[in-house]
């Protein structure tokens, strides 16, 4: 059973991680390219501009073991700023990719995989 959800300002809810789903937090800069690279790919993904930060959802307890620099896994006792389904703008927390249906949720392994490819240094060909 889901913990119930806070209503907060502007239609948002306050939501814990670690029940229907795990967060990861990446800085923006680093996620517009992982998102880049995981295309179609990727689950949903909100954007809250006040942080610059872009948060994945995977499946809860698959970021066990989760080693990524520079990011930050959200679960169990951690809150998350949810947005209307279908906001895509701000201010405040909107999404870059909207929940499809019931499926929030991106492959733990495809998501770490795109964001080393997106933090690794790029060779300059010359």
């Amino acid at each position: 059973m889901s913990p119930p959800s806070i209503r907060t300002i502007g239609n948002c809810r306050l939501e814990e991680a670690g029940h229907a789903w795990d967060a990861i937090r990446v800085p923006r800069s680093v996620g517009l390219d992982a998102l880049a690279i995981l295309g179609a790919r990727s689950g949903a993904v909100l954007e809250d501009p006040l942080s610059a930060a872009l948060y994945w959802f995977i499946p809860p307890g698959d970021a066990t073991g989760w080693d990524v620099a520079g990011t930050r896994v959200l679960d169990e006792e951690a809150h998350l700023v949810i947005p209307p389904n279908r906001r895509t703008q701000g201010p405040g927390p909107h999404w870059r990719v909207c929940p499809a249906a019931e499926v929030w949720t991106t492959e733990a392994a495809a998501l770490q995989a795109a964001l080393e490819d997106a933090a690794s240094p790029r060779s300059e060909a010359g």
